[in-house]
């Protein structure tokens, strides 16, 4: 739970930093989709609302690359975070008698 909190804090804070700052790291969001699309075949795979300014993606590909996006109201998205591994949990419900 504390790293959830440090990463919403550090996508909030990305998205507050000057210009200059978040320069490499913040783009409009149209753009960091199409890249993260067509460099890392990466596709958004979940996403949760921070507040009502700011939402955070995530964005997947079959290799298993994945980047996180906090993306603001005004069309600008920050990356927070990068990697390699992603592994989707899967939910199997128990039927009864098994």
């Amino acid at each position: 739970m504390t790293r959830l909190i440090a990463t919403i804090f550090l996508a909030v804070a990305a998205l507050s930093a000057a210009p200059a700052t978040a320069a490499d790291q913040c783009a409009p969001r149209a753009d960091m989709i199409k890249a993260l699309g067509e460099k890392f075949r990466e596709n958004p795979t979940a996403l949760g609302v921070v507040n009502p300014n700011v939402i955070v993606e995530v964005f997947v590909s079959d290799q298993g690359t994945w980047t996180i996006l906090a993306s603001d109201t005004r069309g600008q998205s920050c990356v927070v975070s990068v990697g390699e591994g992603w592994e989707s949990a899967v939910t199997t419900a128990a039927l009864p008698g098994t």
